[in-house]
């Protein structure tokens, strides 16, 4: 370990080799990080973001930067704990930046419901992984409730529709359709209708409250038709029962820059119970994906006669 002085004389007359130094130091004194943090030479501050052993003083210093490599950065080193200050800072640049996003949602220590706004940012594993934070879970009330109470489509009506136009391969009505009753630009809703995994037509099917049996009836026309499918399919059934038709709604209006998330942060509105990794579900062993996939067969069965 250098002492604070040559740590100075280092980083003063190392030149080109800097981040090296910065990178592999086994210690460096907050003295020594300031100095780097106050020339604003951002690469070399968004190396030492990665760095496990930044004291708070140096991080409050690090993120009054507003760099997008130093929040990159912070984002990927789960020695930062997303408390406090950091957590808002981190969940208001992962709005903007998708790779810091990416980077929080695999991430166990972040509340994975904070990345909603980035929703369609994220792959699709990741977007049912912020679906799974809102599972047993009060939220505030969503503003787009109220439009949702006031439409005077039921959710049989709405699952019927739906399943009809995906059957049929007419995904720039079903965006249409979605824009009407959601208030979502089109843009957005297109790409609900053409993402073939499912998981943000489902946020729309639960917050207008749709059934696991009429949701997924609908995801079984909407989704792809890969080996991964009854999985799927069987994990949506799973979170049918387990988040709300307001819960999502809130979902719906975190997408639309509506609320603030940091609400969830307390402590009325954390899960009512830790959650546990994602479980791969035997969709042979789900009765509702088997009853969902039946009542279709049926249907099929009637057309061709």
């Amino acid at each position: 370990m250098l002492s604070p002085m040559l740590e100075r004389l280092v980083v003063e007359n190392i030149g080109e080799d800097l981040n090296s130094f910065l990178q592999s130091a086994a210690a460096l004194s907050d003295q020594t990080a300031l100095e780097v943090i106050a020339r604003e030479d951002i690469p070399a501050a968004a190396i030492l973001a990665t760095r496990p052993d930044l004291s708070n003083v140096v991080l409050a210093k690090l993120f009054q930067l507003n760099s997008r490599k130093v929040y990159r950065a912070t984002a990927g080193n789960t020695a930062i704990q997303p408390r406090g200050a950091y957590l808002s800072a981190l969940a208001r640049s992962a709005q903007m930046d998708h790779i810091v996003a990416e980077s929080l949602a695999k991430r166990s220590d972040f509340d994975a419901a904070l990345l909603a706004p980035a929703f369609f940012d994220l792959s699709d594993t990741d977007r049912v992984k912020v679906i799974h934070a809102f599972a047993h879970r009060d939220t505030p009330i969503a503003p787009i409730s109220k439009t949702i109470e006031q439409l005077t489509v039921a959710s049989a009506d709405l699952t019927k529709a739906l399943m009809k136009l995906f059957s049929e391969n007419r995904r720039p009505e079903v965006t249409r359709l979605l824009s009407q009753i959601t208030g979502l630009d089109e843009v957005r809703c297109g790409q609900i209708a053409h993402d073939v995994t499912g998981a943000s037509l489902f946020v729309i099917l639960r917050a207008f409250g749709c059934s696991a049996y009429d949701g997924l009836k609908v995801l079984i026309h909407a989704t792809s038709h890969d080996s991964e499918r009854s999985q799927a399919l069987a994990e949506f059934a799973t979170l049918f029962g387990n988040v709300t038709p307001e819960s999502m709604a809130y979902l719906m209006s975190a997408r639309r820059g509506e609320v603030n998330l940091l609400e969830l942060n307390k402590p009325e509105y954390r899960p009512f119970t830790e959650t546990s990794r994602r479980t791969p579900l035997a969709a042979a062993h789900n009765p509702v994906v088997d009853r969902a996939i039946e009542a279709l067969a049926r249907i099929s069965l009637r057309r061709a006669g």
